[in-house]
């Protein structure tokens, strides 16, 4: 068990890329805080896996909300005195419109849940690991952090934040043995993404994405989890300020 005993926090934990690597941590020994706004959800999970007797928990908190995050954080400092890996994984989608149709409500909620709430995340993680002088943190970034997105400017841009604050964060705390990278995975078939439902949002739309592969596939869960129990492992201890595309070429 590569991770037995570190202490995991995984951010939109509840769905998606998020609970497929809460799985993977506690499979490997983590003990695992994941934090969510999809409580039903969530507990469902936490059940789930406690009944495999993981050793995970479960705290509701709305990411977008600072307060929220200094309540999340206290509560990882109060029950577990240490953080060793941490994943800001939560994010939305928004509008996907062209540009001259994105609202600035849009442009400011994306923002705000995408690139804000992954600084100031970053930054309490921070506080914990620059005390005890040692820590990895991963930020789930996209595809889209790395080039353009049609009609998704919002999603876009928030993304570029995230690879951005990343490298920025990784050259100031590498010295006290900090790592910092970011995931940048482009479509992956979860519960949240799936051809179908883009289909049904526009016929056709999913082999149009597909084509614009060089693999000519969507990722899949597992695909994007391997990426990430690596790049938080001591088998990556040389790795940080990097943005890993795991997306069949897109970005190539």
């Amino acid at each position: 068990m590569i991770y037995k005993d570190k202490v995991v926090l995984v951010t939109g934990g509840a769905s998606g890329i998020g609970k497929a690597s809460v799985i993977e941590f506690a499979k490997e020994g983590a003990k695992v805080i994941f934090a969510d706004i999809q409580n039903e959800k969530a507990i469902k999970l936490k059940e789930d896996l406690l009944g495999k007797e993981y050793n995970v928990d479960f705290y509701s908190a709305d990411i977008s909300q600072t307060s929220s995050i200094d309540l999340l954080i206290n509560y990882i400092i109060n029950e577990y005195g240490t953080l060793d890996i941490a994943f800001n994984n939560a994010g939305i989608q928004g509008q996907m419109v062209p540009t001259t149709q994105t609202t600035i409500e849009n442009w400011d909620k994306v923002l705000s849940v995408n690139a804000r709430s992954v600084f100031y995340c970053m930054k309490k993680q921070l506080e914990i690991m620059c005390a005890q002088k040692k820590g990895v943190i991963l930020n789930n970034a996209s595809a889209a952090g790395l080039r353009g997105l049609p009609n998704g400017v919002a999603y876009s841009a928030s993304k570029h934040a995230v690879v951005g604050m990343t490298k920025t964060a990784a050259m100031e705390y590498a010295k006290l043995g900090i790592r910092i990278n970011a995931l940048c995975p482009s479509f992956t078939v979860t519960e949240m993404f799936s051809p179908e439902l883009f289909d049904n949002i526009s016929n056709g739309i999913s082999e149009k994405l597909r084509k614009k592969i060089p693999m000519k596939r969507f990722a899949k869960v597992e695909e994007q989890v391997g990426a990430i129990m690596w790049l938080c492992s001591a088998k990556a201890s040389y790795v940080t300020g990097q943005a890993f595309a795991i997306d069949g070429g897109l970005t190539a």
